[in-house]
């Protein structure tokens, strides 16, 4: 009687626990799925109300070559931002991805400047902007005279990205394969060979990652710029000019209040420059990709 008893409560129980564990799963899917809904929704509330607000404002006068109080263009804060960002990605992304490559592929791993470096990393990465902004403020503008400027600026800028790009990058290199370095150093190709032919063409999508979420922090930064940059509405004809981004002018506008509807209007720019720019580098990353794997 004990075995036949035994024998039937052994089912019971895997029953049980397999209902748990089904009941657990469905309860887990249902909130990952509720989270994915609900971030979307969220999204293109923001995105349709962006563009309901913006798009019957879109006329021919925010796009004049020159900046005026009658029609508040938006062109010189356009093409200021496009070269506030190029500058900024010119000095940031060599620096950031070369100091990656060191601390993963020549430093030793576990090494006591690694986890300095990485430490370092991760404080600045939550500085707020606006600490950026003095600190760029008194070092470039004031101490190196600079003056309120597009190198000022884009300097700032470069501070501010350079531990996303970093960190981004070095975690994109750990997640290449040990076996694709062992095999090129297998063939007789040196490090910086392997680094270069090998390692960094498969970590391109994460790198491009990074720049990308750098590219967003760049295009959207206000705080930093108001203090580097300055607020002037001309286009910046060289480095040493001031001049205001997209992101800046749409405060400048939305803070004086008179011109809310021009402000809405650069909103819309502003959204579909940050998405040309992603859908561009999503391309290039995957056309370097394909390149990579003989595609």
């Amino acid at each position: 009687m004990k075995n036949n008893t035994s024998l039937t409560e052994v089912p019971a129980k895997h029953a049980a626990v397999s209902y748990r564990r089904s009941a657990s799963s469905v309860v887990l899917r249902v909130l990952t799925v509720g989270a994915a809904v609900v971030t979307s929704c969220i999204l293109l509330f923001l995105i349709g109300y962006i563009l309901v607000k913006g798009l019957p404002h879109l006329t021919p006068e925010l796009f004049s070559p020159k900046f005026t109080s009658e029609n508040n263009s938006l062109l010189p804060a356009l093409i200021n931002t496009v070269f506030m960002t190029v500058l900024s990605l010119l000095m940031a992304v060599p620096l950031g991805i070369g100091a990656a490559v060191y601390m993963t592929e020549y430093a030793r791993r576990g090494s006591r400047l690694v986890r300095i470096v990485r430490m370092a990393a991760e404080t600045l990465s939550g500085i707020p902007s606006i600490v950026y902004g003095l600190f760029g403020y008194l070092c470039f503008v004031v101490t190196l005279h600079f003056g309120y400027s597009l190198l000022a600026g884009a300097c700032t800028l470069t501070i501010m990205v350079l531990p996303l790009i970093m960190r981004t990058t070095e975690e994109a290199l750990i997640s290449v394969p040990d076996s694709f370095r062992e095999g090129s150093f297998g063939l007789g190709a040196g490090r910086l060979r392997t680094v270069m032919k090998i390692v960094l063409p498969a970590a391109v999508p994460g790198i491009l990652s990074g720049v990308i979420l750098a590219i967003g922090r760049i295009v959207g930064e206000t705080a930093a710029l108001i203090y580097t940059s300055g607020t002037y509405t001309e286009i910046c004809t060289d480095l040493m000019q001031s001049g205001r981004t997209l992101s800046v002018h749409m405060y400048s506008l939305s803070r004086e209040g008179l011109y809310i509807d021009q402000a809405y209007a650069t909103a819309v720019v502003l959204l579909i420059l940050v998405v040309g720019i992603n859908a561009l580098s999503s391309l290039v990353a995957h056309k370097i990709s394909s390149r990579a794997q003989g595609k």
